[in-house]
């Protein structure tokens, strides 16, 4: 896309014979031209146009799926947060668990 956007200022400034660019040869004016079909030619060949196509429609897809779920009440967002929130609560139950141990251990005395 570079390369068209200079092919074109470098072309109007040949026809409008600004500066030095009037002056220079069409097959310099022209080379931007060239450089953009080959780079489109190459993208083509070796699938990037394709992989960014489905890129793009996967993340469409992602967000149909993420507003569809939130009309319906079953936000992924607030699933994420709760099965957080539960792994919260776990680990702190585990913790005071292991809390409640070492205290009735230390009650019992030594064995």
């Amino acid at each position: 896309m570079v390369a068209l956007i200079v092919g074109v200022l470098v072309l109007v400034a040949k026809l409008a014979e600004l500066g030095p660019v009037g002056e220079w040869s069409w097959w310099i004016v022209l080379a931007p031209f060239a450089v953009a079909a080959a780079w489109w030619q190459f993208s083509d060949s070796s699938g990037l146009t394709k992989r960014r196509e489905i890129d793009n429609l996967e993340r469409r897809k992602q967000e149909r799926r993420e507003k569809a779920m939130e009309a319906l009440g079953l936000d992924s967002h607030r699933e994420r947060q709760v099965r957080k929130a539960r792994a919260a609560a776990a680990q702190r139950n585990a913790t005071t668990a292991a809390r409640n141990d070492a205290k009735a251990e230390e009650s019992i005395g030594p064995r």
